[in-house]
């Protein structure tokens, strides 16, 4: 599984004097070795962690999915345990890189 760490570089942009944030793979590689465990998020899963990618907050989310905050929030710890990550900004990078959301 692929696993992305925030870092905060150090070396300034060519053009510009601020120093910039992102996220970049980890250093650490993570072997299953060699089997591929196949994740199947259904659309809902998918949709829920595109509406969070938006950056709203889990109240804003639950009301636009006409969920409640509290099914939401177990629906996203289900999600992270399917997914074998610990917080749903890693669903969600996990989500992006695999071009789901």
């Amino acid at each position: 599984m692929e696993q992305a760490t925030l870092v905060r570089r150090t070396e300034k942009d060519p053009g510009t004097p601020l120093m910039r944030e992102g996220i970049v793979p980890a250093p650490v590689s993570v072997s299953d070795g060699g089997k591929n465990f196949p994740v199947n998020l259904t659309d809902d899963e998918l949709q829920l962690l595109a509406e969070i990618a938006t950056g709203v907050t889990t109240d804003v989310a639950a009301r636009r999915l006409e969920l409640s905050a509290r099914t939401l929030r177990r629906r996203l710890r289900a999600i992270c345990d399917e997914l074998g990550v610990n917080t749903p900004i890693e669903a969600v990078v996990w989500a992006a890189r695999k071009q789901l959301i």
